[in-house]
């Protein structure tokens, strides 16, 4: 596709951006949500570096691997050892790490109005910073969650009992085997519940959030919109960023946001619709609603 059918946050300044987005999004009658990995980077929030040198040297020197997304498909040598790793990773991930920044400035720039929010994210930081449930779908599953290795049935299970066991008895690399997790049906080993195959079980919560979500999307199809796309990068565009600009496109009325650092581009045929916000996600929650208050003061 050639260049010429895209636009990037160097057709405007920063602060031009910013403003626009502070005026549509104060204006708006809904707001949609799309928030993906660059949100949690910019909570400081890293699968590498130091974090992973801290807390997984020792599988970093076995397999070498460098940061936790690597680590996860190493070659373990058993189930005591997988559960080694992926204890820690959940631990710390999901449960240890507090809400970071950007998602407590969105949800203070969201509170009253009329919002959604679709997450390929599954570090569980929506609900730590109080985002309403029933406002939230997490596509791609939850840290928090395991699910049968089948799977022989569609449900899933809460781990952070287990976890938390896994973690305060390692020894070495390794958790004890009377703490592996076994299917309460069928006795297979228990997985995540992460979209990582076919296997991904869409249990009744997942249903009912894709459910509302839809609803949601439907109810405001040709309302005054805002389409709020936050770090969505090129690994997964066919979950937020196509949607959303199908949808806003398909409405005059709505206009689409991107922020995200060094990462915005969206359809030209958006025009002036379009708000492409090239920088760090977290400073530009802040800014915008900076500009918001301003306004209202």
């Amino acid at each position: 596709m050639s260049s010429r059918n895209w636009i990037t946050g160097s057709t405007e300044n920063y602060s031009e951006s910013i403003a626009r987005a502070a005026a549509a999004i104060s204006s708006c009658e809904a707001i949609l949500i799309g928030a993906g990995a660059g949100m949690s980077t910019s909570a400081g929030m890293e699968y590498g570096g130091e974090t992973f040198e801290r807390y997984f040297s020792d599988f970093a020197r076995k397999y070498d691997v460098h940061d936790m997304y690597v680590g996860g498909y190493a070659p373990f040598e058993s189930l005591e050892e997988t559960w080694g790793f992926w204890s820690r990773l959940i631990k710390l991930e999901r449960y240890d790490i507090p809400a970071g920044a950007p998602y407590l400035k969105l949800r203070e720039l969201v509170d009253g109005m009329n919002y959604f929010v679709l997450t390929t994210n599954v570090d569980h930081q929506f609900q730590k910073a109080g985002f309403d449930k029933k406002r939230l779908f997490y596509t791609q599953g939850d840290y928090g969650l395991w699910q049968c290795s089948k799977p022989c049935h569609i449900k899933t299970y809460d781990n952070r009992e287990a976890i938390m066991q896994m973690a305060a008895q390692q020894v070495g690399m390794e958790i004890p085997s009377s703490l592996l997790p076994k299917c309460p049906i069928c006795g297979a080993p228990m997985c995540m519940n992460l979209r990582l195959n076919s296997d991904f079980v869409e249990d009744d919560g997942w249903r009912a959030a894709n459910r509302r979500y839809s609803e949601f999307v439907h109810a405001n199809a040709q309302s005054k919109i805002v389409y709020l796309e936050l770090g969505i990068g090129s690994n997964t565009p066919g979950i937020i960023k196509y949607p959303f600009w199908q949808l806003a496109a398909a409405n005059t009325k709505a206009t689409y946001i991107c922020a995200n650092q060094g990462e915005c581009i969206c359809p030209a045929v958006m025009g002036s619709r379009a708000v492409l916000v090239d920088g760090d996600i977290t400073q530009a929650l802040d800014d915008i609603s900076h500009v918001i208050g301003q306004a209202t003061a």
